[in-house]
């Protein structure tokens, strides 16, 4: 699932958000500066798998309690009457994932090209390959309710679907762990079933915990860099506010992006810049790497070759539905890269 580059870049950059960890980093023992940083970690490409590809819903078929309130970060106050027919759309999938976990799947009438797990599959798909929403395409399926977040472009497209009768809320945008619970409570809030809601933010914040305890403690503070490639022309280190920063911290890391003093959430460096950077372990996406050939192709790229994971092959990649996608799977994302990234 592959994206043209102007618009993704376009996306990403109005996309960003600050982020923070809503569990504690992961503590480092006294003179834990002292550990060497590479000390443990693998060496070689990895690719990190999660363990489930479909979701898990906490509940099957809840029956929601209707109507609701929910304040929308786009059009205020909005009341849902109906969750009959469902759509959810974002860029990172987050909202398809949270709606399917919570049990009403069943409701679902369309998706974005990012909610492709299994169970979401067969669904008509409303946004193009460039995540831009197609309001004729939502239109059709007869919708009772739609939710975006407030980054969903364009947004002429939004307005003329609420302007058609269709109830529409906006959920923020951010992407993060410390953003995570409310995010899951409001959508379950908005939809009339706060009660799998709250079971699956327990569900998701447990497998948060389990999967930090996946990280060495001390790490070490290995440098890590989240790199955002689409063709060896479109290479982008990611920064403050992308959500990569707060995988990272996750991982018992250090920002690269945060490290080079970058000040946007992806910013496209030099390979000088790269390689003063000179992470321990590279992130990527599976799509962007396979648009240079892989992860050799990956491990070859000018600045990324003379890294230390560049002579290492440290570099781990994950599918773009998932790694930076947050919601009820982000346990098991860092779980995987955990896993992924140390012996």
């Amino acid at each position: 699932m592959l994206r043209p580059l102007l618009v993704v870049v376009v996306l990403l950059l109005a996309g960003s958000s600050t982020t923070a960890c809503f569990v504690e980093p992961i503590e480092q023992t006294p003179g834990s500066e002292s550990v060497d940083p590479t000390a443990h970690l693998r060496n070689g490409p990895q690719t990190a798998e999660l363990p489930e590809r479909d979701v898990r819903p906490v509940a099957d078929d809840p029956t929601p309690s209707l109507p609701t309130t929910v304040n929308s970060v786009r059009y205020g106050e909005v009341t849902v009457r109906d969750t009959g027919r469902i759509i959810a759309v974002d860029i990172n999938g987050t909202l398809g994932s949270i709606v399917f976990s919570l049990g009403l799947g069943s409701r679902v009438v369309g998706r974005d090209t990012s909610t492709a797990f299994p169970a979401a599959a067969r669904l008509p798909v409303v946004t193009n390959r460039g995540h831009s929403l197609d309001a004729e395409a939502v239109l059709a399926l007869d919708p009772s309710v739609l939710l975006v977040d407030e980054n969903t472009v364009p947004a002429a497209a939004v307005d003329q679907i609420r302007d058609s009768g269709v109830t529409v809320v906006a959920f923020p945008g951010t992407r993060s762990l410390r953003s995570n619970d409310a995010l899951i409570r409001s959508v379950a809030g908005a939809l009339g079933v706060p009660r799998p809601g709250e079971q699956l933010v327990s569900r998701t914040d447990a497998e948060v915990a389990a999967a930090q305890r996946r990280v060495p403690s001390p790490s070490g503070d290995p440098t890590m860099a989240f790199v955002y490639i689409r063709g060896r022309n479109l290479i982008l280190l990611a920064g403050p506010g992308s959500g990569a920063d707060d995988l990272i911290t996750s991982l018992g890391g250090r920002d690269a992006g945060a490290e080079a003093d970058l000040t946007g959430a992806f910013t496209a460096i030099s390979a000088e810049a790269m390689i003063k950077a000179d992470p321990n372990v590279i992130m990527v996406m599976t799509q962007g790497a396979d648009t240079v050939g892989g992860l050799d192709g990956v491990l070859s790229l000018p600045g990324i070759a003379e890294t230390d994971a560049g002579r290492n092959g440290r570099v781990v990649q994950m599918d773009e539905t998932k790694i930076l996608a947050f919601g009820p799977d982000v346990g098991e994302v860092i779980g995987s890269l955990a896993g992924a990234i140390y012996t």
